[in-house]
């Protein structure tokens, strides 16, 4: 049976982000469909399935390229249920390295998803948002961690960085929404130890080690001092500028538990007990929300498929 050539994200059908919402096989593109259909800003993006060739890649590369309106693209990949190691994506490469570089992941059947360009070095606001409870029916709580300028969300999920500020709300029923009063929030600053330089120091360390040394702008054994003077070479000084991420979160919280809500309700594991979004602000000024990401299926041991399979089944 032949593979559909892939179309960009936003040229897709109602029917079409239906049926993507739906399929479980690979997460970040069943929640970035999600995350369109309920018309929450997230990439204009092209799912790439194992077994495409180069010329589609090629093919799919360009037409989502034209749409955007660029020369570059985000490379990221998907691969159902995953284990701890797998490919670190989120760089943006030319469009004439984007079939050399999926390649290798699609042959390792892994999905890969062709995204619009994004200025990691220079977003404004990164916030994570989780979602917890203890049951269906249960009050649970929500939480957002947020980051200032410089920093971006792969600086949570993989770089373990604390957040500069924290706004929780307790005993949110998630089945019937209640806007809440400012009183409920509870805000706490930033607990990093050492402060604000060591932070920024693990954010250029990993900025060495993965995101330059993969895009390969740096080479060899770069130190974070490489990173940083990488970063002020291109003029991206955001990240040793004020860092007070505060006011931004706190004009922004009432929306993305709204937002958060909707998620929470679409989502189609009813029996959810920990969902977690991503939400970026950059510099042009624009919004994007990355994934939903359901805390019981993100990761797997590596067991066989029919392991697998029976504990999906239970």
């Amino acid at each position: 049976m032949a593979i559909p050539l892939p179309r960009p994200l936003h040229s897709l059908s109602v029917e079409e982000l239906t049926a993507a919402a739906k399929d479980r096989r690979w997460p970040k593109w069943q929640t970035m469909a999600l995350l369109h259909s309920l018309d929450l800003p997230t990439l204009n993006a092209t799912f790439l399935r194992p077994g495409q060739s180069a010329a589609e890649i090629r093919a799919a590369a360009h037409a989502l390229a034209s749409a955007v309106g660029t020369e570059r693209l985000m490379i990221r990949s998907d691969g159902g249920v995953e284990k701890k190691q797998y490919y670190r994506g989120g760089n943006t490469f030319p469009i004439g390295e984007i079939a050399q570089r999926a390649q290798p992941l699609l042959a390792d059947g892994r999905a890969v998803i062709l995204a619009g360009p994004t200025n990691r070095f220079t977003n404004c606001l990164t916030v994570m948002a989780r979602m917890d409870r203890p049951g269906p029916g249960v009050r649970g709580t929500f939480t957002l961690e947020g980051l200032g300028p410089g920093y971006d969300v792969a600086d949570m999920t993989r770089g373990e960085l604390p957040p500069q500020i924290t706004a929780q709300l307790d005993d949110v029923d998630w089945d019937n929404f209640a806007k809440p009063r400012w009183n409920e929030w509870t805000f706490t600053g930033d607990r990093c130890p050492g402060g604000e330089d060591a932070r920024r120091r693990r954010r250029l360390e990993r900025l060495a080690a993965q995101t330059l040394a993969d895009g390969g702008q740096l080479a060899g054994d770069p130190r974070p001092e490489h990173a940083e003077a990488w970063l002020r070479e291109r003029g991206y000084l955001v990240l040793f500028g004020p860092q007070d991420p505060r006011p931004a979160l706190m004009r922004r919280a009432p929306k993305l538990f709204e937002d958060a809500f909707m998620l929470a309700r679409a989502q189609p594991n009813r029996n959810w007990r920990c969902l977690a979004t991503a939400f970026s602000v950059f510099a042009e000024p624009r919004t994007v929300y990355w994934d939903l990401v359901d805390g019981e299926r993100k990761y797997a041991a590596a067991a066989p498929a029919a392991a697998r399979a029976k504990k999906e089944a239970a």
